[in-house]
């Protein structure tokens, strides 16, 4: 019989392979649109792009240790390569939140009508998306400095005490006033994202509905291909964020529970790994439901394989 820990290890690779791959498939074919095809690029594509690279990045910083430390690898990690996972993969974690409320914003701007308030919104969100990329990377690389200061590596595997606990690194430094501060500033950010995403999401089903009810008072009257694709468009973003509030809460309770536990568990930060990484794995794969994308992944793939097969015969 498998140990407990062999077989969250095997969980734990099954999904750093599942998540890697979606992501980066999801990766190249955007990157092959924006190259090739910039005529069937959308402006929404862009914050897409965006979250399949923080996707990526947040797979890897947060799966690998956790992989290798289910295996009995001990002392993975030192002092330096602990600050540079935890703020890795903590900026990520806070770029996902962001993204997924900008793209939650930015789908219910797209299907706001004509003569809303918010229609002037429209023609400058394209505009608008990279710079707040930018602002979202400096900020939350700005707030999580801190963890240079508060993170070392784990020396005593028998850890006690409040504080948090990963499979090569602690911090028990949550008692001062920098402390207090970074947990007010990490608090208020993720529940204006949160609400901000709420809000849009709640929008959304609004129009959905409305546009629903018309479609029913019309009898025999069909809705436009655009108003078709966009209402698609929609439901497929809120699954996103369904998803996406779904683990981001199982992962903060399991947090704050492992955070303020007395006695440490280590199996516990294994099974809080699968729950962070869990909407990382299956976003590429939610964002693939899409028919259209499908279809249009597969003909450049296989346009691409055909490329390469010439060049290679020819050269």
């Amino acid at each position: 019989m498998f140990s407990s820990d062999t077989i969250l290890g095997i969980v734990l690779i099954a999904q750093f392979c599942v998540g890697i791959r979606g992501n980066s498939l999801l990766f190249i074919f955007y990157i092959y649109t924006f190259s090739f095809k910039p005529h069937v690029k959308r402006p929404i594509d862009s914050i897409f792009m965006h979250l399949t690279i923080v996707n990526i990045v947040m797979v890897i910083f947060t799966l690998i240790p956790d992989i290798l430390s289910t295996f009995g690898v001990r002392r993975f990690l030192d002092d330096v390569c602990c600050k540079v996972v935890m703020y890795v993969f903590r900026v990520t974690r806070a770029l996902t939140i962001c993204t997924t409320c900008i793209l939650s914003t930015f789908q219910a701007t797209t299907i706001t009508p004509s003569n809303s308030k918010w229609a002037w919104l429209k023609p400058k969100l394209s505009m608008w998306t990279f710079p707040f990329f930018v602002c979202l990377w400096l900020i939350n690389m700005l707030i999580y400095s801190v963890i240079v200061e508060m993170v070392k590596a784990k020396t005593n595997y028998t850890f006690t005490g409040n504080g948090y606990y990963h499979a090569y690194c602690q911090s028990r430094q949550f008692g001062n006033h920098n402390s207090g501060s970074f947990l007010s500033i990490t608090l208020i950010r993720d529940l204006f994202f949160e609400v901000l995403m709420m809000w849009t999401s709640l929008y959304m089903v609004t129009v959905l509905y409305r546009h629903h009810r018309r479609a029913q008072g019309l009898h025999g009257s069909r809705l436009s291909p655009k108003s078709f694709l966009e209402q698609k468009a929609t439901r497929d973003i809120l699954w996103l964020v369904s998803c996406f509030v779904f683990f981001y809460w199982l992962n903060n309770f399991v947090t704050l529970y492992g955070f303020y536990s007395p006695v440490k568990i280590a199996i516990l930060e294994e099974i809080n790994a699968i729950f962070a990484s869990s909407f990382p794995t299956l976003c590429p794969f939610l964002l693939m439901k899409n028919k259209k994308i499908t279809l249009q992944f597969a003909s450049s793939l296989s346009i691409w394989k055909i490329h390469c097969f010439r060049s290679a015969f020819n050269g």
